[in-house]
């Protein structure tokens, strides 16, 4: 009976501490990136290139608090749209053979809004019980703490926090694409702050053996911006 209850205590303190590291964690991660302070910004526009396949195509990023966004990929003169207006999302994608707006499922107006960088993700899923510390790593030579989010069932994330810098250094998701597991690795880099905003300048993303590099070459905060941007229809 005294193993079970010294087996027991172990386990509560054993959950006590990681609680306690992982509230830590977000906090550090929160304020490394001033995610107390972004709900105050009104507006977000990016002006970015993406590199791919020996192609660069330039894209545009409109963010409007509290979660209003749209993007837009010019391929060979074509615009690939992702918007959603804060009640429905919409997509066109002229490589599908058609250039009007097609409504957008739930679970892809979901991954849009994962970019939303007016919301602090990391301590929704730590409110939501959907974050546990998977130990530490290093990442280019430097050490991390691993934290995995269990987004929803199918969908997995380990986060990778550098722990001088408590930035992000590192993201591989686990989706399930066409029935078949995929693993997505992020690594943004080149941190800078613009008024008031951390956001790193270059990100270089990893699937299925192909690498894409997104480098912001402009952000501009708290500009006017119209609501009629974000509608399609």
């Amino acid at each position: 009976m005294k193993k079970i209850y010294l087996i027991l205590a172990c386990l509560i303190s054993s959950l006590m501490i990681n609680a306690q590291s992982l509230n830590d964690i977000v906090k550090n991660y929160t304020t490394a990136n001033k995610l107390d302070q972004v709900t105050n910004k009104k507006s977000i526009k990016i002006t970015a290139k993406m590199s791919m396949m020996g192609m660069e195509m330039p894209m545009e990023i409109w963010m409007k608090n509290p979660n209003k966004i749209k993007s837009v990929m010019n391929m060979n003169g074509q615009e690939i749209i992702q918007a959603y207006d804060g009640e429905k999302g919409y997509s066109v994608n002229p490589m599908t053979g058609s250039s009007q707006p097609v409504e957008m499922g739930p679970d892809e107006v979901k991954q849009l809004l994962r970019n939303n960088n007016f919301e602090n993700m990391l301590d929704k899923y730590l409110k939501n019980g959907q974050l546990e510390v998977a130990g530490e790593e290093a990442v280019n030579g430097k050490p991390t703490v691993k934290i995995k989010a269990t987004i929803e069932p199918g969908t997995v994330s380990n986060m990778y926090i550098d722990k001088a810098s408590w930035l992000l250094v590192k993201q591989t998701m686990d989706v399930t694409q066409g029935g078949m597991p995929v693993t997505i690795e992020t690594y943004p880099s080149d941190y800078k702050e613009i008024n008031g905003l951390i956001m790193p300048m270059k990100t270089t993303t990893s699937v299925s053996g192909m690498e894409m590099v997104i480098n912001f070459t402009n952000i501009e905060v708290d500009i006017p911006m119209d609501d009629s941007i974000f509608k399609l229809k």
